[in-house]
């Protein structure tokens, strides 16, 4: 188990090794993956039952990346577990790699290849619903955006969860309230995910999705209630930890320039020395 120094400490030097390979690859999903981050980081580190050195151990928690666009997150925290050498995050975007801009079943860890939004929950629901039958003890995570909040697909996800009482699924919404068109109220208006999710059968916490005394404390004690689903909705800062992406749209994909780039890196080792 980590102290959340340490876990502060993991996710900044993350952020960094993001906007490296994003700066390396001339583009990436940069904003998303930065708010996402420090939940990755809490599960990957402090929460999940896994083994990097066996990713396919049957007894293993699972994490379906349903916003699989942010998939630089998922490969660095990824590699900082130990799943593959972090050197291998040089590839990202290049000619003939592994690691393309959504998951891919190619990298060690990566449980299904996601980025059609939407589709992230009933992926999960189906795994959780075969624990429930095998009688396995593992949970099954999910991670959505906000924005996929708006396909109907989530919604008969939602409904079947809560009809097969899958208290071993955990859904986090990475809630940055925005996304590639602009602000989730001026695209696509959500009002109360918390009613919505409550109203379909579940149970639901709010918090700080940058706090790690909350993020772990939410995470490690599902089921909250037997038999139904658990959502947590985590409010976060797309493009956090870099002060000019943070709450901008514009940095949900983008490249960045040799200026942006160095900006960025200043900003973050700045921040890790003061996580030491």
């Amino acid at each position: 188990m980590y102290s959340v120094e340490q876990l502060k400490y993991i996710s900044t030097d993350i952020r960094k090794k993001i906007i490296e390979i994003a700066h390396s690859a001339k583009g990436g999903h940069i904003g998303g993956s930065l708010s996402s981050v420090d939940i990755l980081v809490a599960l990957y580190f402090n929460i999940m039952k896994h083994d990097p050195s066996d990713p396919s151990r049957l007894d293993r928690d699972r994490f379906i990346m349903s916003k699989g666009h942010s998939v630089e997150g998922l490969y660095c925290v990824l590699a900082k577990a130990g799943y593959f050498p972090e050197a291998m995050l040089s590839e990202y975007g290049k000619f003939n790699t592994i690691f393309y801009g959504h998951p891919t079943l190619k990298v060690p860890g990566v449980e299904m290849p996601t980025g059609s939004l939407g589709h992230g929950l009933s992926i999960a629901v189906g795994m959780a619903l075969g624990a429930k039958r095998d009688k396995a003890t593992n949970r099954i995570f999910v991670l959505m955006g906000d924005g996929e909040q708006a396909e109907g697909s989530i919604w008969e996800a939602a409904m079947a969860a809560s009809h097969y009482k899958l208290d071993n699924l955990v859904a986090i919404i990475d809630n940055n309230n925005l996304q590639i068109s602009g602000h989730i109220d001026s695209v696509m208006r959500l009002s109360s995910l918390r009613q919505k999710y409550e109203a379909f059968g579940w149970n639901v916490v709010e918090i700080d999705g940058h706090d790690f005394h909350q993020l772990t404390e939410a995470l490690n004690t599902t089921p909250w209630k037997a038999g139904m689903p658990n959502l947590i909705i985590a409010h976060t800062i797309k493009g956090r930890g870099v002060s000019f992406m943070e709450n901008s749209a514009s940095w949900h994909h983008k490249v960045l320039t040799e200026e942006d780039f160095e900006r960025a890196m200043d900003e973050l080792n700045h921040s890790e020395k003061e996580a030491i």
